[in-house]
């Protein structure tokens, strides 16, 4: 049985907070307590949560992966932007040239997000929350693909891109020349086994796939309860076991 796409995590200096900030310029509600970190519900129960765990590890460069959020219309991107800010945001420049449509916004604890313009029709029909998009390999989209069951909705010139056959946020990897890793990613999947699953059977499906088990370390999260794995870009991830 395959497991869900349970949260995209963030490692955060101050979960509280950031969660605050996502759940103002998302407008989705905050749950969770302090054992397990912030997250938010992701509106009528659907889809991912997004999860604020806290983390240390300092920010070197870009993070390997961003939200794109749509916008119906001009005034509705420059709402959302005057929203971010409000709440903590901030504008950056990561190179994007004065043309381009999108804004590029930075949270509160510098990971980077883009408003896109009105008209986007990849984004099409996909949400508040259009994509994350990716720094990845056509291989590590691939091995998505297939982990998560979710259809391919884009494969051209090594860019790739994966929608829940439900709908609803795209996952997108943008190919070659991918950044080196330095560290910890900052975001990062964890996935949920459904009821009764075997989880050993799950990982040794995910390892045929391509994934690979970390040696244990200081940096292995692993526990009784969610195993630490990294996919084919070395990209951490987690599979945990069905939540009582």
């Amino acid at each position: 049985m395959t497991s869900r796409l349970f949260a995209i995590c963030f490692r955060a200096t101050r979960p509280s907070e950031l969660a605050r900030f996502w759940s103002g310029v998302l407008g989705w509600e905050v749950a969770g307590g302090a054992d397990e970190g912030a997250a938010l519900l992701s509106p009528g129960g659907t889809g991912f949560r997004i999860r604020f765990l806290p983390g240390q590890e300092p920010k070197t460069g870009q993070n390997r992966a961003h939200f794109d959020l749509t916008s119906s219309s001009p005034e509705d991107q420059q709402q959302t932007v005057a929203r971010a800010l409000e709440y903590g945001g901030r504008h950056i420049d990561v190179g994007q040239q004065p043309e381009e449509g999108h804004v590029v916004l930075a949270d509160p604890d510098g990971n980077e997000f883009c408003v896109i313009e009105p008209g986007n029709t990849f984004l099409a029909d996909t949400g508040f929350i259009g994509a994350l998009a990716c720094d990845g390999t056509q291989e590590v989209g691939y091995f998505w693909s297939a982990a998560l069951r979710w259809p391919l909705v884009w494969d051209q010139d090594e860019e790739t891109a994966i929608q829940s056959p439900d709908g609803g946020t795209k996952i997108t990897w943008g190919g070659p020349p991918v950044a080196p890793k330095t560290g910890p990613n900052r975001l990062s999947f964890e996935l949920e086994l459904p009821s009764g699953a075997d989880r050993e059977a799950e990982i040794d499906r995910l390892v045929a796939l391509g994934a690979t088990l970390p040696e244990a370390d200081e940096t292995d999260e692993s526990d009784d309860s969610r195993v630490l794995m990294l996919d084919p870009d070395g990209n951490e991830f987690f599979v945990q076991g069905p939540r009582q």
